[in-house]
């Protein structure tokens, strides 16, 4: 059994490049008004963009836009209508406009963009790997990320804009904004949309006919939905109305009171939000609804939307609530426990990135898995904690109010550290220091002895850790002869010791028992090597996989999970003879996680198939079936080759 997602090598790509072109531009963009006829038979885009901006800088002699190295720019005028010089080498996604006279500082100007081209989805994108545009006859999408139309200060700079696009008939536009329409002089339609307030409108969709309604909790969802997707309409409009409408309870009322929910593509993102809309990748759309996609994406109408990161060194803001809303929807619905397991998968993965700072965010290439994991998975895990430290109710009422105060604006990490010092009503730059600023994580040691005093028992003992600057409260479970008792203590600096008495004997005491604080033990490190050489498969790196494994090993010879996932690297190069031996040490190990048993007799039976051992691969296949564990499955496979042996793929080397 393998784990889905990627992972890379911190790398300055295209991407990297044209984000840190464009973003902290030397320009505050104002405003947007876009004029394009969308051909979807044709592939086709023919647009003419007027910018208007504001220079930050005296004497500013040129600027650069982000846009598609698919689409051609025939002319850039400026204000009056001269022709401006206008440089980028062929596909180029950067463009550098150069003014005929130095822009003074503070004044208004406009430049316009005559611009065309194809998008069938084939084309070189922004972001290498992924799929952000494509017109076609069943869909088109142009999502901001793309550069579709000019950008400057990619995800930093919010902006209005006003949008006439022309479509053939019979299809239909969805954008953000008032909308209107009417018929094109030379057939078709003409849908306008103007944006109300500034934000990043602009991501569109296109699409034949109209969507599916689906009433729930209040909330309609229309949903453009297709193919092996079509029929899952019903259940995803319905979980969105639920998921709408738990978020609206944590962080206020939406942007928009109903999303439309479009099917892209292979290749495009999982999920993408705009304003009033998200957009998901076939993929995305299982049978079992993906609850944690569609909260990730619904909360991104406020955590993007509503307010969104001043730079980019600010995304944990948005990306690590969106991630968070995750969890907390998963709590509301699924209690506690589920919670809990979900939080430690997501410590699991914010401490497979050390570096950098979440201060630092801007470093990371844009949609990496780096940038994911960073801002995502570690900007959750800095909202728990600061549940943990300002309480379930603190956390509420800072969001409600972040909400409210910063609603349509660029934010920073110090103004969510403000809203926080408001609530909690006493100074947390302490906090911030050591989870934003900071990127190391403790591991702590703990000593303590047990004293009888006249009335109750005392418990006197010492935390110890590396981390000097360390400052965190942390919770002690102390199982006694009656109910365990909660304690809290403050953890400052490398050794701090505490003193707290219990009216029962205690006979435990447990340091940080739910697992709040971001932290290394032996079995986190097991787990964070483990998910390292996943991620280091997943890109087909198997020697640094294999190094990740053994590091979990060298912690814990009997991991289940990390003797799998070696035998899985071996099974992949065709080293049978490793990869059993491998699977049969997981067999055992402690078999943790479960799935583990069923899955290590799913694959030696492969292994016996191809190695002409019939007999004692059907033996192995009747094992997995009598764990009667069907993660990912694994009875239907086992089922398969109980009669049918197992091949291998044909490979062309071979």
């Amino acid at each position: 059994m393998s784990r889905s997602g990627c992972f890379g090598v911190l790398a300055l790509s295209t991407a990297a490049l044209l984000a840190a072109q464009e973003g902290p531009a030397p320009i505050d963009v104002e405003r947007y008004v876009i004029t394009a006829e969308i051909n979807p038979a044709g592939h086709s885009l023919r647009a003419v963009a007027a910018v208007r901006f504001v220079p930050l800088e005296d004497k500013l002699t040129s600027v650069v836009f982000g846009l598609h190295g698919a689409l051609n720019v025939s002319s850039v005028t400026g204000k009056s209508g001269e022709q401006l010089s206008a440089n980028r080498p062929q596909g180029d996604p950067a463009i550098r406009v150069a003014f005929r006279e130095p822009l003074a500082k503070g004044e208004s100007t406009e430049i316009t963009f005559h611009y065309e081209g194809r998008l069938t989805g084939k084309e070189e994108s922004p972001v290498p790997g992924i799929r952000f545009a494509a017109i076609r006859e069943d869909v088109t999408y142009l999502l901001y990320p793309a550069r579709w139309f000019p950008v400057s200060g990619y995800t930093a700079d919010r902006y209005e804009y006003e949008l006439k696009a022309t479509v053939p008939e019979g299809y239909r536009v969805v954008a953000s904004g008032l909308e209107r329409r009417e018929p094109a002089p030379s057939g078709g339609t003409v849908f306008s949309f103007t944006s109300l307030r500034a934000g990043f409108p602009g991501s569109i969709g296109v699409l034949p006919g109209d969507p599916v309604g689906v009433p729930s909790e209040g909330v309609t969802t229309g949903l453009y939905f297709r193919g092996e997707q079509a029929d899952l309409a019903g259940v995803y409009g319905a979980e969105t109305g639920k998921i709408l409408t738990y978020l609206t309870s944590i962080y206020g009322p939406a942007p928009q009171a109903n999303l439309t929910l479009i099917q892209t593509e292979d290749g495009a993102p999982n999920g993408y939000a705009a304003e009033g809309i998200l957009f998901l990748a076939p993929r995305g759309i299982t049978r079992q609804v993906n609850v944690r996609l569609l909260a990730n994406q619904i909360a991104r109408q406020w955590w993007g939307v509503l307010v969104s990161p001043a730079t980019r060194d600010h995304l944990w803001i948005t990306n690590g609530a969106a991630r968070y809303s995750e969890l907390l929807y998963d709590e509301h619905t699924a209690g506690q426990a589920a919670f809990e397991a979900d939080l430690r998968d997501t410590y699991v993965e914010a401490l497979t990135v050390e570096e950098p700072p979440l201060i630092q965010s801007s470093r990371l290439e844009d949609y990496s898995p780096e940038y994911w994991v960073l801002t995502g998975a570690k900007g959750a895990a800095v909202y728990n904690m600061l549940r943990s430290v300002v309480g379930d109710a603190g956390l509420s009422k800072i969001f409600k109010e972040f909400q409210d105060k910063f609603a349509w604006q660029a934010v920073n990490t110090g103004d969510l550290r403000r809203t926080a010092e408001a609530v909690y009503g006493s100074d947390l730059q302490w906090f911030f220091i050591e989870w934003i600023e900071s990127s190391s994580a403790p591991e702590f040691k703990l000593d303590y002895t047990i004293f009888r005093t006249q009335k109750n028992f005392r418990i006197v003992g010492k935390v110890s850790q590396d981390m000097d600057t360390f400052r965190m409260p942390v919770d002690l479970r102390i199982e006694t002869d009656g109910n365990p008792e909660e304690k809290r203590i403050e953890v400052v600096g490398t050794s701090s010791e505490f003193s707290v008495e219990t009216f029962g004997k205690p006979r435990t005491v447990t340091l940080d028992p739910s697992h709040r604080v971001l932290r290394y033990s032996p079995s986190m490190r097991v787990a964070v090597a483990i998910r390292r050489g996943e991620m280091f498969v997943e890109t087909g790196n198997f020697p640094e996989a294999l190094k990740e494994y053994q590091r979990a090993l060298d912690t814990n010879r009997a991991s289940s999970l990390a003797n799998y996932r070696v035998g899985e690297v071996f099974f992949m190069q065709d080293n049978y003879q490793s990869a059993a031996n491998s699977f049969r040490e997981a067999l055992n190990g402690d078999l943790q996680p479960a799935w583990v048993e069923v899955w290590a007799h799913i694959n030696l039976g492969k292994i016996f198939d191809v190695t002409g051992q019939r007999e004692r691969a059907r033996n192995e296949f009747q094992l997995a079936l009598r764990t009667k564990d069907n993660t990912q499955g694994a009875q239907e496979e086992a089922a398969r080759y109980i009669d049918q042996p197992y091949k291998r793929p044909e490979r062309a080397d071979r």
